[in-house]
């Protein structure tokens, strides 16, 4: 099957490289400054200080607020509209910190750029990317040559290519994951055209195309209720929702602190999960880890399968070999 993908004019070529590596740069700072980090910091007490940026994380915060307070705790939350100012803050607070970030990826890079220690203390939501109607309404319609327009830049095109091939659209070659481009195409039954344009301008050629992939944010821009219009979005046991979950993320040797699993926990209840439902429409979505606990107990148990088999052939071994030496021995 051949795969066809739109591009301008070999006139229009130069300065449309000029222009994206210019949407590149912007992209990346919207990116950044649209990032939550979160310090989190532990005073005796029952007191839990926490910085986050305004939009969602602090709004939720605000709701697990009156959960904590029940239970005993008193949450108090600083507003950080700073990106850079946030990711300083959390550096300087290492020695007595909590912090919240806004995805795994975020907190490693963080992690080995800064020299700090942040671990994973639990997975709250992620912000799914969905399939959006453009002159089709279902995906049942998808025809051979449809067009079907993705952001261009690469952790977004990466899970937009990965949510077709989770609808069935595209197959992609293995390995490509996180990092596919429309060159790890490696089947399109339907001969579908990929078209690439930068994140921001996907949505504004909706009634050009049979299909637009967008993130919750933009797609909220757009007009769509994600809850309502997406065709199809990322659900929790994806690769995608897996790797940008955004967790909470505290000072290596705190994730088990009493303050911390009472934070967790209220973030993960029920009561939040509805908030979350209800407020963002679809464009948050609370995060379910309960796939990744399955799945850990099933590698578990194969794994001491594994080594009981292990264990009973070697004692079959030894004993033939005893046996042996036995037969040996009589004659």
């Amino acid at each position: 099957m051949q795969l066809q993908i739109i591009t301008q004019q070999q006139k229009q070529i130069d300065a449309a490289e000029t222009n994206d590596a210019a949407v590149a740069d912007t992209t990346a700072a919207e990116s950044e400054a649209s990032e939550s980090v979160a310090d989190t910091q532990t005073t005796e007490g029952g007191t839990i200080t926490v910085a986050a940026s305004a939009t969602p994380h602090a709004e939720i915060l605000e709701e697990a607020k009156k959960i904590l307070a029940d239970q005993g705790w008193d949450l108090e939350i600083t507003i950080f509209d700073d990106y850079r100012l946030t990711k300083r803050g959390s550096r300087e607070r290492q020695s007595s910190t909590q912090t919240t970030s806004k995805h795994i990826p975020y907190l490693e890079n963080f992690n080995a750029e800064k020299g700090t220690h942040l671990v994973n203390a639990g997975g709250i939501h992620y912000e799914p990317f969905g399939i959006y109607p453009g002159t089709k309404s279902s995906l049942d319609d998808i025809a051979d040559g449809d067009v079907i327009a993705v952001p261009n830049d690469t952790t977004n095109e990466a899970r937009a290519l990965l949510l077709l091939q989770d609808n069935g659209i595209i197959t992609l070659k293995d390995g490509a994951g996180l990092e596919a481009t429309v060159n790890d195409i490696a089947e399109n039954p339907y001969n579908v055209e990929i078209q690439e344009l930068a994140a921001e301008s996907v949505a504004r050629v909706a009634d050009e195309v049979a299909y637009v992939v967008l993130n919750g944010n933009y797609a909220l821009q757009a007009g769509f209720s994600v809850a309502k219009d997406a065709l199809a979005y990322e659900k929790s046991d994806s690769e995608a929702a897996k790797t940008y979950v955004n967790v909470i993320a505290v000072k290596e040797g705190n994730e088990n602190s009493d303050k911390i699993k009472a934070l967790v926990d209220v973030l993960k209840s029920d009561e939040i999960k509805d908030f979350i439902n209800e407020k963002y429409d679809g464009a948050v979505i609370p995060f379910d880890d309960s796939t990744d606990t399955e799945e850990a107990a099933a590698e578990e148990t194969d794994s001491k399968d594994t080594d009981s088999k292990d264990e009973a052939k070697e004692d079959a071994a030894e004993e033939n070999a005893e046996a042996t030496e036995a037969a040996e021995d009589a004659e």
